[in-house]
């Protein structure tokens, strides 16, 4: 197994960049899907929101419901600007005393800027602990098996769930991530406790993991990435991230566009997946029909499978097109609309 500290000499604890890859990408997304791959994500953003508004302020900035978390729980959303299109994707968590948003670093200055710009009379302040937290993931079907193992007490955890534990007399906090098919776990832990953390894992039995056996693991999964997937042009539905959305809360920036929307039924596109018989086509790759474009690639990659990779996308198509096992052209190749995640090439082998 590759060793995480002995990686071409590099400290990898705390913020530093997580390298591409450890070992061969196929062997590393085979962990991911087999057993369990650690990574680093200290790309992540965090804010803690204090202040007497800060429930009703948030809850009135995104498209899920803030007002409903009980302490511990977390949720997904959108923030939208006032034309109903997307800013930027963000999970909140109740921490009791404070909400904590986190998301992408590359967010991140948007994202204050439009907190900003809101919090007009509101008795909220936002304050950046990005360096005060980094975060470990443990992703595969071993996960909580191998956490237990380097030291671990965990709780029964609901799906971005978080419980404040001890772990060799240092506070973490443990996170549930994934779904119920593909499971994840995150460690919050102060950037200089990280390193050992990782050798930890390791030892019970952890892969390390790059970014690129995790971009692999992703596009498998079908879940979209903001920036390249998700773009400021894009509207909610369009997604097909439901997750993000309810439609029961009360008004938010941009609910009348997302209302709108689901009053008159359906949106013309919508986010799906693709299997090719071809060389892999790059982000913005024009899916056409007849020579008529109707839909573009915004990801792609050649997923490991026993019998022989498989080249996947990722993509938005107009939704007449978009029935599963409907055959498109993308640039002079084959492609098969499918159903997400690609549940066949996630199996435990």
């Amino acid at each position: 197994m590759p060793s995480i500290s002995s990686h071409n000499g590099v400290e990898l604890s705390g913020r530093a960049a997580w390298p591409a890859r450890f070992a061969d990408v196929r062997d590393e997304f085979i962990a991911l899907r087999s057993t369990a791959g650690v990574h680093n994500l200290a790309a992540r953003a965090r804010f803690r929101l204090t202040g007497m508004d800060r429930v009703r302020w948030l809850n009135g900035m995104v498209t899920n419901n803030i007002r409903e978390l009980g302490v511990g729980e977390g949720t997904y959303a959108f923030l939208l600007n006032p034309q109903g299109h997307i800013l930027g994707d963000l999970t909140t968590y109740h921490r009791g005393e404070y909400l904590l948003v986190e998301t992408d670093q590359t967010q991140a200055d948007k994202i204050l800027a439009t907190f900003d710009h809101f919090i007009i009379m509101d008795d909220v302040e936002v304050s950046n602990i990005s360096e005060t937290l980094t975060t470990i993931g443990l992703t595969g079907p071993k996960a909580e098996t191998l956490l237990r193992a380097a030291g671990f007490e965990i709780p029964e955890l609901k799906i971005l769930q978080v419980a404040d534990l001890a772990w060799q007399q240092t506070p973490v906090t443990i996170v549930r991530g994934g779904g119920e098919n593909y499971p994840s776990y995150e460690v919050w832990i102060a950037p200089g406790q990280a390193d050992s953390l990782l050798k930890a894992l390791q030892s019970a039995g952890a892969f390390p993991v790059g970014r690129d056996g995790l971009e692999l693991y992703r596009v498998a999964l079908g879940i979209p990435r903001y920036g390249q997937d998700i773009r400021e042009r894009d509207l909610p539905q369009e997604t097909e991230q439901q997750r993000a959305l309810n439609f029961n809360k009360g008004c938010y920036v941009g609910q009348e566009i997302v209302e709108r929307i689901r009053s008159r039924g359906a949106v013309h596109r919508k986010f799906t997946g693709f299997r090719l018989a071809g060389p892999l086509p790059a982000p913005g790759t024009k899916i056409q029909v007849q020579a008529k474009d109707v839909g573009e690639i915004t990801s792609s990659a050649l997923i490991p499978a026993p019998e022989g990779d498989q080249a996947v996308a990722l993509g938005y198509i107009r939704r007449e097109f978009g029935a599963p096992g409907k055959q498109l052209d993308i640039a002079g190749s084959v492609a098969t609309v499918s159903d997400l995640p690609f549940t066949d090439l996630l199996k435990t082998q």
